[in-house]
């Protein structure tokens, strides 16, 4: 085996198709054809002599020797980047934290932990994206992030079946929350009676990705009305202000709920419970991610 053979080119799409779990998602984040992806992977297992990617039907996942050189060729491509910005002239960025967030993340926490993070660790760099948990889970495996913020809901199974599992942490867990236009009935009180939800019109999460019903209450006992779905956190609670229906949120939107809406426990059900957990990959993490999970632990708590 004579691994000098393999290109950056090829390591980039193992690297591609590890984080979005199939050839063709990788064919399209690449802006290549399936086939030419197909290629660069074939030529990089005829070289380690091993499969690296399990075919499945849902997609693929990386053998035990694909984890091998996943993990070396993410070092070898993040030090071909350094290069490239230092012959630029570009500052290096020592000290940078690569952080994946899933949608409702981003209007509280996030925002609040990178502005105490510039306060307090100004030489910290952190390079954040949105995408949803199981994306985020592939892009830890695939090394492309450090971190990642990830929402789980009962009964709290790992997010993956992989080996080893993810070192995870739970920020915190709190009940799903319902956002109520506030001229609306179900707004005059402190909490709402799950009983009062039989009938009502719905806001929820693009059928794109199978959420269809994200934004309805978990157990609702009838066909739920749906009359707007968005996958935009922002514009459903717009939608809710408009008085166009009914959402669920998680607690900790509350802070971020635009005029004309309010956000209220659900009461007489099985508490819908939601956590956010910490997720890395389970070897002892570098100094500056832990600082950057200390931020977000801290305003988790706020």
């Amino acid at each position: 085996m004579d691994f000098t053979q393999v290109s950056l080119t090829a390591l980039r799409v193992l690297c591609a198709v590890a984080e979005q779990g199939s050839f063709t998602a990788a064919a399209v984040s690449l802006g290549y054809t399936q086939s030419a992806v197909s290629r660069q992977i074939a030529s990089i297992e005829r070289v380690a002599g091993a499969e690296l990617l399990e075919r499945r039907r849902d997609g693929v996942r990386l053998t035990a020797a694909g984890h091998v050189v996943i993990r070396r060729a993410t070092v070898v491509l993040d030090e071909i980047d350094a290069t490239a910005r230092e012959l630029s002239g570009m500052p290096g960025q020592a000290g940078t934290v690569r952080l994946g967030w899933f949608p409702s993340a981003g209007a509280v926490l996030l925002p609040a932990a990178l502005s105490e993070l510039r306060r307090s660790d100004p030489g910290l760099h952190v390079v954040s994206r949105e995408g949803s948990t199981p994306a985020l889970v592939r892009a830890l495996r695939a090394g492309s992030l450090d971190l990642a913020l990830l929402a789980a809901a009962p009964p709290f199974r790992p997010p993956d079946a992989e080996s080893p599992p993810l070192a995870l942490e739970t920020l915190t867990e709190r009940a799903l929350c319902l956002a109520v236009p506030a001229a609306h009935p179900l707004a005059r009180g402190e909490h709402i009676d799950v009983t009062a939800l039989r009938g009502q019109r719905w806001i929820a999460g693009s059928a794109v990705g199978g959420d269809r019903l994200l934004g309805v209450w978990p157990g609702l006992d009838e066909r739920p009305d749906i009359v707007h779905t968005a996958r935009d956190w922002l514009a459903k609670l717009q939608l809710v202000a408009a008085g166009c229906g009914l959402t669920t949120v998680p607690a900790s939107l509350a802070a971020a709920a635009p005029p004309g809406v309010r956000v209220l426990p659900v009461r007489g059900g099985p508490q819908e419970q939601r956590r956010l957990l910490l997720a890395r990959l389970p070897q002892p993490p570098a100094d500056p991610v832990t600082r950057v999970a200390a931020a977000l632990r801290t305003a988790s708590r706020a």
